[in-house]
């Protein structure tokens, strides 16, 4: 399409095509929490939004004002659309019901708020991480089955990253495409169409520090793109900023791999599967990229409880496929 259309026009033909993309009306809605979140992240350092709240989350994380305020804009903005069964959240311990006074309808919503948000006080990017899924149980309320599920089962899946300008990306399973909000009119106007991620690249994201307590074989594969050798392109460069969306979104555009694999101190890796790795491996696959926990891809995971953790390693096709080679020897 014509880059520089609005989401709104790019959404109503994607639907007009897939007329099962019923969901739409749930897309716009999320983009108009992003506008507010986006108010409020632009105001970092002046508003009332910001700095710590005093109460940790359900995994024990220090909860920051901006997450609070934006899983309370998310829920507003869409749980009276008509759409939702129900909700889940990073910050939420248990599942959000659609309250009586609404109506209720057949997809279920999962959403980090603020992925990165301890990095709001020195100015680092940060986003928003949501997926769609179709419900599954019939009755008025959904249930925790709704949301146990493996991430190929997403009909959508996307990210509101808040930085020098606010961008959209998502996927409905049609390809990958990114949105940039024109402040000046309040529109999200097309900027990047059928997303493709480069199939190898130079760069690697991981947080270093935790070297000494990786496994071997992952301590090998990161001695390895270390290693100068012209002609496969090594050395790597890093390029971590320590915000996921952040590091992901720069590897979807520019290649790269990022790794958060488990270690001694938390063998399950520390990135939440329903809220971080699937919405993000539905991301990258559709984009031609993959993500994987070093031993299966992420998408076929099956889910046992709502905050499930999982290692993550995802991007560039080559470089993922190479670092399971290492971590699976």
């Amino acid at each position: 399409m014509e880059k520089g259309i609005t989401l709104t026009r790019f959404i109503i033909e994607q639907h007009r095509r897939n007329p099962d993309l019923e969901f739409t009306e749930l897309l716009a809605e999320l983009t108009v929490a992003g506008k507010i979140i986006a108010r409020e992240v632009n105001k970092a350092g002046l508003a009332v939004t910001m700095g710590l709240t005093g109460r940790t989350n359900v995994h024990g994380e220090e909860v920051q004002k901006l997450d609070e305020f934006a899983n309370a804009t998310i829920i507003k903005t869409t749980d009276h659309t008509g759409h939702l069964a129900g909700m889940a959240s990073e910050e939420m311990e248990d599942i959000y019901h659609i309250p009586d006074k609404h109506p209720r309808g057949d997809y279920i919503l999962v959403f980090d708020p603020v992925d990165g948000s301890s990095n709001i006080d020195v100015n680092v990017n940060i986003g928003t991480i949501f997926s769609i899924y179709r419900r599954k149980s019939s009755g008025s309320h959904a249930i925790l089955e709704d949301f146990l599920r493996p991430g190929r089962e997403q009909v959508c899946a996307g990210y509101i990253i808040y930085g020098s300008s606010t961008m959209l990306v998502y996927t409905s399973g049609q390809g990958v495409h990114g949105f940039t909000l024109d402040p000046t009119i309040g529109e999200f106007l097309l900027s990047q169409e059928n997303i493709t991620i480069p199939r190898r690249s130079r760069y690697y994201s991981a947080n270093e520090g935790n070297y000494p307590r990786w496994a071997p074989e992952v301590q090998q594969y990161m001695d390895y793109l270390k290693e100068e050798d012209k002609a496969s392109g090594r050395p790597y460069s890093a390029r971590y900023i320590g915000s996921l969306v952040a590091d992901f979104h720069r590897n979807l555009l520019k290649g790269g791999i990022f790794l958060y694999p488990g270690d001694a101190k938390a063998p399950q890796g520390k990135l939440r599967l329903i809220y971080e790795a699937s919405p993000l491996a539905f991301i990258v696959e559709q984009a031609g990229g993959r993500a994987s926990t070093g031993w299966q891809p992420i998408l076929d995971l099956q889910p046992e409880k709502l905050h499930q953790r999982v290692p993550l390693i995802i991007g560039s096709a080559e470089d993922v496929e190479t670092a399971e080679r290492f971590i699976t020897s």
